[in-house]
């Protein structure tokens, strides 16, 4: 399995520095730093299983956006937006509801997880659009709890569920599907993720076999690579990507604050390399400076505090033993 890792605040080795995690948990939250480790649980028991034919995009920062894709899973059967908790307890999955249970009552949780990945689903299959990529099939929200601890009761949820001993599992229904994708559609499609192209005059059709197959030209219809790169190559006369056309404003539910894709989105060029993610790293603000310096100032008054405890015992004891 192919990895695109973007992780914001990572070195190329995939380390994160005390300081940028400090930088990390300061701009994403608490639970920022343990999802990522939670992610690598689950990209390494999806990549045991799926070790060819698939892409996964870990962390993509939407271009010249804040809406971070935890996770893009693209196999032969279809497109997935993962979204990997290391929550635990006991929690209900009722449609789009997302409730935790306290002695044996249910209120709503917050952050409400299950509105959150299907959000960040539709947030990816409206960009592709924009991008003239009508996908024959939806991209499917799924999340992952890894930690054993934690315990969901499911009852129709909208979203696929899959808890810490059906991981393996899932990644096997995903190799028994039935294809809809080749692998050069995956990897074009993969690389149009991370780098938008502006979008055809014409659309595109799906890759998937067509229902009539006398429709097909028939300069395409025996030649599955030829199929893909004609989805993907563009129009000269196109117009660039516009993320306004999106549409679509991603909604926090522990702030309240919408996260939308600007208009000012300019189409990177298919032949640089894939870019890391910049938006997240601007810098801190005065706030979280300062934060940061409150915390620099406890540490060293600490640290005086420790010695001037620990200095005087020790000379004393010495001068005992003398």
């Amino acid at each position: 399995m192919k990895i695109i890792d973007q992780t914001p605040f990572q070195t190329e080795k995939g380390e994160i520095s005390l300081l940028n995690r400090l930088q990390g948990t300061l701009q994403h939250g608490f639970s920022w730093y343990p999802e990522l480790e939670a992610q690598k649980i689950v990209i390494d028991q999806l990549n045991r299983v799926l070790e060819k034919g698939a892409v996964l995009i870990r962390n993509l920062t939407l271009p010249d956006s804040e809406i971070i894709e935890p996770i893009i899973l693209i196999g032969q059967n279809g497109v997935y937006v993962i979204y990997v908790t290391h929550l635990r307890g006991r929690y209900e999955a009722k449609g789009d509801q997302w409730n935790t249970e306290n002695n044996g009552q249910s209120q709503p949780a917050q952050p409400n997880l299950m509105s959150r990945v299907a959000r960040l689903a539709k947030v990816l299959q409206r960009y592709l659009q924009t991008q003239g990529v009508n996908l024959p099939v939806q991209v499917e929200p799924v999340l992952i709890a890894v930690d054993p601890g934690m315990h969901i009761e499911s009852t129709r949820p909208a979203v696929r569920v899959v808890q810490s001993d059906a991981i393996k599992q899932f990644a096997a229904s995903i190799l028994q599907a039935r294809p809809v994708f080749t692998t050069e559609y995956i990897y074009d499609l993969a690389d149009r993720i991370v780098t938008p192209r502006p979008k055809s005059g014409a659309a595109p059709q799906p890759i998937a076999p067509p229902a009539a197959p006398e429709a097909v030209p028939a300069s395409t219809a025996d030649n599955p690579v030829a199929r893909a790169h004609a989805i993907f190559n563009a129009s000269e006369q196109a117009q660039p990507f516009n993320p306004s056309d999106l549409g679509f404003a991603l909604q926090d539910e522990s702030t309240g604050q919408s996260q939308a894709l600007p208009k000012n989105l300019r189409e990177s060029s298919p032949a640089q390399p894939l870019p890391r993610p910049t938006s997240k790293q601007r810098g801190m603000s005065f706030i979280q400076w300062a934060i940061v310096g409150f915390i620099l100032v406890v540490g060293c008054c600490g640290v005086i505090v420790f010695s001037y405890l620990i200095f005087p015992a020790l000379f004393n004891s010495l001068s005992f033993m003398k």
